[in-house]
């Protein structure tokens, strides 16, 4: 199934549009992020469309495991293989949510900082420690907040720069005071400050 307008895109060709959507978007950033990176981004979108790839049962409950009891489950693992397999996770689900869901974080009060923290700082251990992938986590370490926007560019569905996505993107910073719309405004060559946004 092709991707027309607004009809859904086939499960078997997701990796292949993410693929595509996050090698047009990487042009945009300098240095862009390697192949090998993109790939694994895609992957990584693709299996996050799962929600039983997302969600975690927990008390008889499904939800999102909260990004520090993850960061507390690696610091107690057994061995160093289990260690790698939580920080990816971890890693991975701060990628996805500060990427497509940050007003997650705004809402309870976490600043961007945190989910950066959490999120290249489990791609760093990853990057000296992992068993595979190491190049890959040491880019996704240090460009994590370039990152971050890039995979929310290639997941939106409208048009970046149309007048109407500036807008609302502007609007949703005006609410929320997020650092990371900040940044996608400054990159659009909107200037915005700190005193502008209404906490």
């Amino acid at each position: 199934m092709q991707n027309t307008g607004d009809q859904p895109v086939a499960e078997d060709s997701l990796p292949v549009y993410f693929r595509e959507q996050l090698e047009e978007h990487s042009r945009r950033l300098r240095p862009p992020p390697n192949e090998d990176t993109r790939w694994y981004l895609g992957e990584l979108l693709t299996r996050f469309c799962r929600s039983e790839n997302f969600f975690a049962f927990q008390d008889g409950q499904r939800g999102i495991r909260p990004l520090a009891l993850l960061y507390g489950d690696a610091l107690q693992a057994s061995s160093d293989h289990e260690r790698c397999l939580l920080l990816q996770q971890l890693g991975d689900m701060a990628l996805f949510l500060g990427a497509l869901f940050p007003e997650r974080f705004t809402q309870k009060g976490i600043q961007q900082d945190y989910v950066v923290g959490m999120g290249g700082g489990a791609y760093d251990y990853l990057a000296d420690n992992a068993r595979q992938h190491r190049h890959i986590f040491g880019e996704l370490a240090s460009m994590f907040s370039r990152i971050l926007e890039l995979v929310a560019a290639a997941c939106s569905k409208d048009d970046p720069n149309s007048d109407a996505a500036v807008l609302a993107l502007y609007r949703r910073w005006l609410e929320t005071g997020d650092e990371l719309l900040a940044r996608q405004l400054r990159l659009l060559g909107i200037p915005v400050t700190e005193t502008l946004s209404i906490h």
